[in-house]
């Protein structure tokens, strides 16, 4: 059963998807037999997540090659030992396994020795192991792997160079390439290296290799995500992993609903740039500007079907997603349902979601009863109704192999969202609370500071500028001294 344990390491290792089948030596001597690797396609995602490197170290080896004359051996936690291994591998073209303290660690290389059809192995430094394999010195400068040219497009993404050591020295002597993880990150969606060698290695098998992949939850689709390449402005895929956005709102064609609409596609594009350029100075992580498109606006007839929300064409909102995306720009897709509900309204919007970049906003304020209407009272909206918007989206990116997507909430009272605490998360979905409240910054500080209480862990938070109720507005310097903690997402209405 996979945990939530805080990751420690993290290795990823792509290999062709070209690699010969499994078979036996069936040369005339050891030292001359020719290792192969292990059979896999570009679909196969193999994962190592063992708490213990000599454990991910047989997984490795298991997963790379189908054969080999022999290995060379070392105990996990001897550094120097585990160096010189790689050394050895490196020229005999072998993995490098590692035996844990205790029998069962040993038995684990011994049976990876039997499966590899091994006639030897070279130990270095305090090995003990049971097998009836000969433990003498590898050859020196041995055959390479069957298909060796091939796997050299596979990729090894390591977190941690030292703690796998072992699992690296294998994918080398498979003839894969190195790619390291970011100092701190452990999701791939959030290393932009990582992704660019996934996808450009797309037509190859990939092996995750790591502790750290025990809390992944679906690491097929986080790797499907990746082979696809899209990456935002700033590198990765992950929405609020080093990210910040400063966005504008509003409705197009509609300059009383917020600073979006006071202009077309790419003049909104533009300015969207300016508003954006002065939180660079300001911020600790990059910022890029933004747009959220009120897609659904509530309004104050019924209208033909009664639900008190004009749901605006794909074509209307298109124009603005084609300027933003050429400019590496996300849009948020906001939704003001009236009486009708959020799930019935996002689908609509299927096709605008299917692309990448491309986010749902739920705006509660406007989701009424029966016997409600806007701006006569405030919408709210139950958890349930929210889970039920937010599996859909999160199989929807599963199923199509979208990178995360963000799903922000609006709110400014606590009765906005029902039952908050009942709100699900999902690995494909960063969820973002947004605090929409206007007015006075006491006011504005007071719920912003309110709904943080009690607030589920893993939320992500956003925060208003009203350009013309505030009082007064808060500048850029402002906006990211005084509301804390600092908000990944800014709006301008």
């Amino acid at each position: 059963m996979r945990s939530r344990s805080t990751p420690r390491v993290l290795v990823a290792i792509a290999v062709s998807g070209l690699l010969l089948g499994a078979a036996g030596c069936t040369s005339s001597g050891p030292d001359t037999s020719r290792p192969t690797l292990a059979k896999a396609t570009a679909e196969t995602v193999t994962v190592a997540d063992a708490s213990d490197a000599a454990a991910r170290s047989v997984r490795v080896s298991t997963s790379l090659f189908a054969s080999a004359p022999g290995a060379i051996v070392a105990t996990a936690g001897d550094a120097d030992a585990i160096s010189d291994a790689a050394k050895a591998a490196a020229s005999a073209h072998v993995p490098v396994l590692l035996t844990a303290k205790g029998a069962k660690g040993s038995a684990a290389v011994a049976d990876e020795l039997d499966r590899l059809g091994a006639d030897w192995y070279q130990a270095e430094g305090d090995v003990a192991l049971d097998t009836d394999v000969e433990q003498r010195k590898a050859p020196e400068g041995g055959d390479a792997p069957e298909s060796t040219r091939a796997s050299r497009q596979a990729t090894v993404v390591v977190a941690d160079a030292s703690a796998d050591a072992a699992a690296v020295a294998t994918a080398k002597a498979a003839g894969a390439k190195v790619v390291t993880m970011p100092k701190g990150v452990t999701d791939p969606a959030a290393a932009p290296d990582v992704v660019t060698a996934l996808h450009e290695r797309k037509q190859h098998q990939t092996v995750l290799v790591g502790a750290a992949f025990d809390a992944l939850q679906d690491p097929e689709w986080t790797v499907r995500a990746a082979e696809g390449g899209f990456q935002l402005r700033n590198g990765g895929q992950r929405p609020f992993d080093g990210h910040r956005y400063v966005a504008l709102y509003g409705a197009p064609g509609a300059p009383a609903l917020g600073v979006l609409g006071e202009q077309g596609p790419e003049a909104t594009v533009q300015r969207a740039e300016q508003v954006a350029k002065p939180y660079r100075a300001e911020s600790d992580e990059l910022v890029t500007p933004a747009l959220e498109v009120i897609a659904t606006v509530a309004a104050g007839d019924a209208g033909a079907d009664g639900d008190y929300s004009t749901e605006l064409p794909v074509s209307t909102l298109e124009p603005y997603i084609d300027a933003a995306h050429d400019a590496d720009m996300p849009v948020i897709i906001d939704l003001q349902p009236g009486r009708s509900d959020f799930l019935s309204q996002a689908k609509k919007y299927e096709s605008l979601l299917k692309k990448p970049g491309v986010w749902l906003a739920l705006d509660p304020e406007w989701r009424l009863t029966k016997d409600q209407v806007p701006l006569e009272q405030i919408g709210s909206v139950s958890a349930a109704e929210v889970n039920e918007v937010s599996s859909w989206l999160a199989s929807l990116v599963k199923k199509e192999g979208l990178p995360p997507k963000a799903l922000v909430l609006h709110q400014f009272r606590l009765s906005m969202i029902q039952d908050r605490s009942a709100l699900k998360t999902h690995p494909e979905l960063d969820m973002l609370v947004h605090v929409d409240g206007q007015g006075s910054q006491p006011d504005k500080q007071a719920t912003w500071k309110a709904l943080h209480e009690g607030a589920p862990e893993g939320l992500h938070w956003g925060w208003k500028n009203f350009t013309d109720e505030d009082t007064p507005m808060l500048t850029p310097s402002q906006t990211m001294q005084d509301v804390q903690p600092t908000p990944s997402l800014v709006t301008y209405q």
